[in-house]
């Protein structure tokens, strides 16, 4: 028997060695994903011994990438990016144009070509919107608002970065490439003017047809009752758009899955899908972790320790700082500008293809490309202890600085009620916390009947559009009792938390009592342990999805079928 076989030997090496390095990783209190990286540069060229298909390696992580992206795209819309573009768009475009200017002037004391240097700077300021995905959703932050923000941001870095890769090519020899290329009898301009037409008509095409086709396409498949073919529905339309995208609009693989899921999570089975897919995604996305060791050249810590020690200094430095700076000067909370400050410290996927197309191009030096990969591995590596630090520091920065002190608490234009404010938004008015997917639809009812009500929430953006509209708000945590004043929660009739923030509730309902002790408290949990715990405190009245869906299907079912005498139902 033939046991040639590059594909299954690659996939059972990674796998295996993976596994045994992840294991190690998480008994010795470091994160999983830095023994996938070791594992990577175990089985790759670098290191004597068995040396898996590189080649093969790479096209299964860009699989994984896909996937991952899809579910991203699953739990964050694009109503989500756009309520974040504020901070999001000036945000990666300053930090990008830092990070690159700091990358030339290394590159330009290193004595290499100005598009040598333009290709490593730009490559230094992609972080990685795999490592930070996995990141925040280990620990519970994806679904947040500064992990909102995180993404939001990453996922502008990645237009920019995919308008960049289209445009290298044409620009190479203007840049100084020693390669004859192909002329390119196209003006500048226009080629700008192309890419920037297909991106839109992708993006166009996702939102106005694949937001009704896709869900339709589900229903029909869904409807077969096959789970195998529900299944393959999803990694189709996950896998065959970002291939699609790639090859007909030239949008990256990552993108095109990313709003394949963004257009999906608009259908009733957007939970099912998440849920079809994600062992499918963790399994891929060690892949993409193994293949990038593969590609590291260890020799290189050795033999120039204090380039490499720059490139971590500019990742880590560079992107964070300017990421930091930009969220102070735009008056988020201190804990905000440190999520972001540590997620923006790390670099990946697109750092690889970008300096990988530099040096195809002949523009960017093999050093650099070693320079490149070494910062990915180390900056990955300690990505998860950055993120892991933001709490400490957060406090650390409290206790011993007063400047930490006025940032957490920022100057915030929207903290305060308007004095034009009537009087019935501040006496026996309901205050709602969240203006989400479920504060809306509690916003629309009240609006209904005529019922005033003020909206507390975190999202600047979203406080100011709906002031615009004639709606009373206030920006900020609810946690923070601050806030809840600002709302007039004293003189409250009812306080209604339909934030998913469930860690923070004790703490509204806590200040709500001391403030307003009679005041109605009604309170939403996708966890029914944590809904039997809030019951327990006498927090007021927990609303549990499920039990609140139950309740209503069996009142249906008994209005149908029973006199009107029993159809009272107590779940």
């Amino acid at each position: 028997m033939n046991h040639n076989l590059s594909l299954i030997t690659t996939l059972a090496a990674a796998f295996s060695v993976a596994l045994v390095l992840g294991f190690i990783a998480e008994r010795i209190k470091i994160p999983a994903m830095v023994g996938y990286l070791v594992a990577g540069i175990v089985i790759g060229p670098a290191t004597p011994g068995f040396v898996a298909d590189v080649h093969i390696a790479s096209q299964l992580s860009e699989i994984g990438i896909m996937l991952l992206m899809f579910g991203v795209g699953l739990h964050f819309s694009p109503n989500d990016l756009l309520a974040v573009r504020r901070v999001a768009i000036p945000g990666a475009a300053v930090q990008m144009t830092v990070t690159t200017v700091l990358g030339m002037s290394f590159a330009w004391w290193w004595g290499w070509s100005v598009g040598g240097g333009l290709i490593f700077g730009l490559s230094l300021a992609c972080a990685s919107t795999v490592v930070l995905l996995k990141s925040l959703e280990t620990r519970g932050l994806l679904s947040t608002m500064n992990g909102r923000i995180a993404v939001g941001w990453l996922v502008v870095q990645d237009l920019a970065t995919v308008l960049v890769l289209v445009l290298l090519p044409p620009l190479a020899n203007v840049l100084g490439s020693p390669l004859v290329l192909a002329a390119n009898t196209k003006p500048l301009w226009v080629t700008i003017g192309q890419t920037l037409l297909q991106v839109s008509a992708f993006i166009g095409l996702m939102m106005v047809v694949g937001r009704r086709a896709l869900p339709w396409v589900l229903w029909h498949v869904a409807r077969t009752g096959s789970r195998e073919l529900f299944t393959l529905s999803v990694v189709t339309t996950a896998i065959g758009i970002a291939y699609g995208a790639a090859e007909i609009f030239s949008v990256s693989f990552a993108l095109g899955a990313f709003f394949a899921g963004s257009v999906m999570r608009e259908s009733e089975f957007s939970h099912r899908v998440a849920q079809q897919s994600l062992p499918l995604r963790d399994a891929f996305s060690v892949l993409f972790f193994v293949s990038v060791g593969m590609v590291v050249e260890p020799t290189i810590l050795m033999t120039e320790p204090l380039r490499v020690l720059g490139v971590v200094a500019i990742i880590i430095g560079g992107n964070s700082i300017s990421a930091l700076a930009l969220a102070v000067a735009l008056r988020y909370p201190l804990k905000t500008a440190l999520t972001l400050a540590a997620s923006l410290g790390q670099i990946g996927e697109f750092s690889i293809i970008l300096s990988g197309l530099g040096l195809t191009l002949g523009l960017l030096p093999p050093e650099g490309m070693s320079l490149v990969l070494a910062g990915v591995l180390i900056s990955i590596s300690l990505n998860s202890f950055l993120l892991s630090a933001i709490e400490p520091c957060q406090r650390w920065l409290l206790k011993h600085s007063a400047l930490a002190r006025r940032l957490e608490r920022p100057e915030e234009p929207f903290a305060e009620l308007p004095m034009s404010t009537e009087r019935k938004y501040l006496e026996g008015q309901v205050v709602l916390v969240g203006y989400g997917r479920v504060g809306r639809r509690i916003a629309a009812a009240l609006d209904a009947h005529g019922i005033p009500y003020v909206v507390a929430e975190q999202n600047r953006d979203l406080v100011d559009d709906l002031r615009r509209k004639g709606g009373v708000a206030v920006c900020g945590n609810a946690a923070e009792p601050a806030v809840l004043i600002q709302a007039h929660i004293a003189n409250a009739a009812m306080l209604v938390i339909a934030s998913p923030d469930t860690f923070n509730v004790r703490q509204m309902a806590q200040t709500a009592r001391v403030l307003n002790p009679g005041i109605e408290i009604i309170v939403r949990t996708h966890s029914e342990e944590e809904a039997v715990l809030l019951k327990k405190e006498g927090i007021g009245l927990v609303f549990f999805g499920e039990e609140e869906l139950a309740r209503g299907m069996t009142s249906h079912v008994t209005q149908r079928f029973l006199p009107a005498r029993e159809t009272d139902v107590d779940l």
